[in-house]
């Protein structure tokens, strides 16, 4: 019996997520190693961060994000999209089918001069993440509940 099969759930996501990461990081070794990329200023720690959220992503581990990935992507980043503007958006991005692309699409993508809608989708969000710092103000996107939201104005 092989080991990913005595593995149950959670390990068996763990595995797969290592094994992932492994291959993502033989990608990015790639990238540093090109001498196209080796003027981008903090290369390692840019890489890094575009594996984590291409991992995030590709749920299945199969190493390409898909229509459906993208669109939740989208959607969790707050800006959804119509299926014909998910298929563009691959269609952008992908050196293949056109149905799905790859880690190294992507890279491509957020490495490269050009300007893809969600090159910039991407970057967007992240600025704002940068910005989103605690400041003990209620923040209605966290807290929906009035309760909380008076007893918070009465301690002011």
């Amino acid at each position: 019996m092989s080991q990913s099969r005595d593995l149950q759930g959670g390990k068996a996501f763990g595995l797969l997520k290592a094994q992932q990461e492994e291959r993502l990081d033989e990608i990015n070794k790639q990238f540093l190693d090109d001498p196209k990329y080796s003027s981008d200023e903090d290369l390692p720690s840019k890489l890094e961060a575009f594996k984590k959220k291409y991992m995030e992503f590709d749920l299945n581990g199969n190493g390409d994000i898909d229509i459906m990935s993208l669109k939740r992507m989208l959607e969790k980043l707050g800006v959804p999209k119509t299926h014909l503007e998910l298929k563009k958006l691959i269609k952008e991005v992908s050196s293949g089918s056109g149905e799905t692309f790859s880690y190294t699409d992507f890279l491509r993508m957020m490495l490269g001069k050009r300007s893809a809608i969600l090159k910039m989708i991407l970057m967007y969000e992240e600025k704002a993440r940068e910005q989103e710092k605690p400041t003990g103000v209620w923040n209605t996107r966290v807290n929906k509940d009035p309760c909380l939201c008076e007893v918070y104005m009465d301690r002011q």
